[in-house]
């Protein structure tokens, strides 16, 4: 196995639910990006809307103010780099995409695969930008209100082949085109649990397929000692999960059992350890390790 990439996460948002704030100044969201990629980051997701469950839209022209110049400054900031990372823009609205892309983005990251704004499947066609097309239950706002599925897994695997069809008639390349499956959006603990046993299926579509487990809710619901159960619903269990800053081992292993799964796209907070987490499980999967130079 191998062949992966490690997408670090820029917010430039006052209500995310792991970073909310700390980078919402320019400056502080350039920075961090650039310390991402010191850290291995291969990808920049760039976004200024929270799709936490619950969260609130944002207005076209207030999400173009926060994510343009921090793309654009990340741009030229790592164009002379040997590797510079390529620039993703988190969005659902064709118009803030259309303007990333001319600042510098060359990935659409859209959590509604191209359902929230009509025009977006063609901006993203005609720009020959990559895109990422994710699986959710509703809208951030109402996702996590009872969400039911009959086999999560062949639901979200069917939904996304039909996405994937839509895009292609839309003009974008398929191999343009990667897959989410869409962890925590409109999911219970169960469903994520379940979409992470039987990704393999999901990965036999045929694309390209991104995990987005860092810091999430289930994590909390899993790994905190006072829910007793695994079974729980997130939603039930709100105010017995562990808290945000203590979900790093959690999001390593789900992170580890995905690649070994076959996903290939891995987005996270927390990027060295992720890193060093993949390097190992690369290293043991393919038999073909190789003396690093790395000295630290």
């Amino acid at each position: 196995m191998s062949g992966y990439r490690v997408m670090g996460v820029v917010n430039v948002t006052p209500d995310s639910f792991s970073d909310g704030g700390l980078f919402l100044d320019e400056h502080a969201a350039v920075q961090h990006g650039l310390e991402l990629v010191e850290q291995g980051a291969d990808i920049l997701d760039v976004g200024g809307e929270s799709t936490r469950p619950g969260a609130e839209p944002v207005g076209e022209e207030e999400e173009k103010r926060r994510v343009v110049p921090v793309i654009e400054a990340l741009a030229a900031a790592t164009r002379s780099l040997p590797e510079p990372p390529q620039l993703s823009i988190d969005t659902s609205k064709a118009a803030v995409a259309r303007a990333a892309l001319v600042a510098g983005a060359t990935l659409v990251n859209d959590v509604s695969a191209l359902r929230a704004d009509p025009a977006m499947a063609s901006v993203v066609a005609g720009s020959d930008a990559d895109c990422c097309l994710m699986h959710m239950l509703g809208e951030p706002r109402t996702m996590q209100q009872d969400p039911r599925y009959g086999d999560v897994v062949d639901d979200v695997r069917a939904f996304l082949e039909e996405r994937l069809s839509f895009a292609v008639r839309a003009g974008i390349s398929e191999q343009r085109i990667m897959l989410d499956p869409g962890i925590g959006f409109g999911k219970t603990v169960d469903h994520n649990l379940e979409l992470l046993r039987r990704l393999n299926e999901i990965v036999e579509v045929g694309r390209p397929v991104l995990v987005g487990t860092s810091r999430k809710s289930f994590l909390g619901v899993v790994l905190s000692p006072r829910t007793g159960a695994l079974r729980a619903r997130a939603q039930d269990a709100a105010a017995e999960t562990l808290p945000v800053a203590e979900r790093l081992p959690g999001t390593i292993a789900t992170n580890v059992m995905a690649y070994e799964r076959g996903a290939s796209v891995f987005r996270v907070h927390d990027v060295a350890p992720v890193v060093d987490a993949l390097a190992v499980a690369a290293a043991t999967l393919s038999g073909k390790w190789t003396a690093s130079t790395r000295t630290t």
